[in-house]
């Protein structure tokens, strides 16, 4: 890859946090390849009902961003008002797409591993022409991967919405409008099935979506991946955390935070993730990782729980001592 003449431009969702926009930004700093990329910064304006306070809060993130330097370029775009996080997105993503053909994306709320830009840039370069890989993810759910499984990064059949990537032919052949879904239109079973070969939640998502319960781009993006018959690539480590699972996010609640936490992450010093020419998805991952996103998983055998539990004892003496 010629790094210098081919990254991906970087585009960062803000709102109202600027804590966790200065943490976001201030991690992805310290990637390698920072000083060499271009950063989109998009800020959703204030809520036409917003109090003082609010406003305030989003002020305060739209002055932050003015003085974020450090990459190669910084381009600042503030919404004149609320667009939502899903049109923002959609709107950003699409429009940078556009001029660049490829983007890498995080919202306020993720922090990367020094290694993220550099995975991700080299991942677009690797599967550009492999068009049944419709995204790239950095964050990996804890799973247990099968024995003979070795290679570093891994397919799926669900998105990845913290910390990704795509091309402008994937992303512009998305289909945003849920009315044409025939999921929702005519209660289409086979429709449904293709929208949660990735996980069960994704149905009650949409219909949350579809009803104002949710603003949500990722599981629309879910939907047009799995009607497509596409997959998403991530790598076996996970190369970002979340730190959203305070309260404040517009989808993330702290009960559902423990999965997020405990997801082990990439602590190698030298970069060696390799990736895999004509990947194909692993049945067992497939499994492992729809268990983990049923409405009543599935309990480990006896022998499994019990090797577990021996685990976290060794590691516990291993620490006391």
């Amino acid at each position: 890859m010629e790094r210098k003449t081919h990254l991906a431009p970087v585009i960062i969702f803000v709102y109202n946090r600027l804590s966790h926009t200065q943490q976001t930004i201030g991690e992805l700093l310290k990637n390698e390849l920072a000083q060499e990329s271009v950063v989109y910064i998009f800020c959703d304006g204030p809520k036409p009902d917003a109090t003082s306070e609010q406003k305030a809060k989003v002020q305060a993130v739209q002055e932050f961003a003015d003085t974020v330097t450090g990459f190669k370029e910084v381009v600042v775009e503030k919404a004149p008002k609320n667009r939502g996080l899903a049109n923002n997105v959609i709107y950003g993503v699409t429009k940078v797409m556009k001029k660049y053909g490829k983007a890498i994306v995080v919202e306020d709320d993720i922090l990367t591993h020094p290694y993220f830009l550099r995975f991700m840039n080299e991942a677009l370069s690797f599967y550009a022409d492999d068009k049944k890989i419709f995204s790239i993810g950095a964050f990996t759910e804890s799973l247990e991967f099968p024995k003979d499984y070795k290679d570093d990064v891994f397919v799926v059949p669900r998105v990845e919405s913290w910390g990704w990537a795509t091309w402008a032919d994937r992303w512009l052949s998305a289909e945003w409008d849920i009315s044409t879904y025939p999921a929702l239109v005519n209660n289409d079973q086979e429709d449904i099935a293709r929208l949660c070969k990735g996980g069960d939640d994704f149905w009650p998502m949409l219909q949350d979506q579809a009803c104002g319960k949710v603003d949500s781009w990722a599981v629309r993006w879910q939907y047009n991946m799995t009607k497509a018959g596409k997959l998403c690539l991530r790598p076996r480590y996970t190369l970002v955390k979340n730190i959203g699972f305070d309260g404040t996010g517009v989808n993330c609640s702290v009960e559902e935070s423990s999965g997020a936490v405990s997801t082990p992450y990439y602590n190698k010093d030298v970069y060696d993730i390799q990736l895999v020419k004509d990947i194909r998805e692993h049945r067992i991952i497939t499994k492992r990782l729809k268990e983990n996103f049923a409405a009543n998983p599935p309990r480990p055998p006896f022998l499994v729980r019990k090797k577990r539990q021996w685990k976290h004892i060794v590691e516990k003496i291993k620490k006391h001592f």
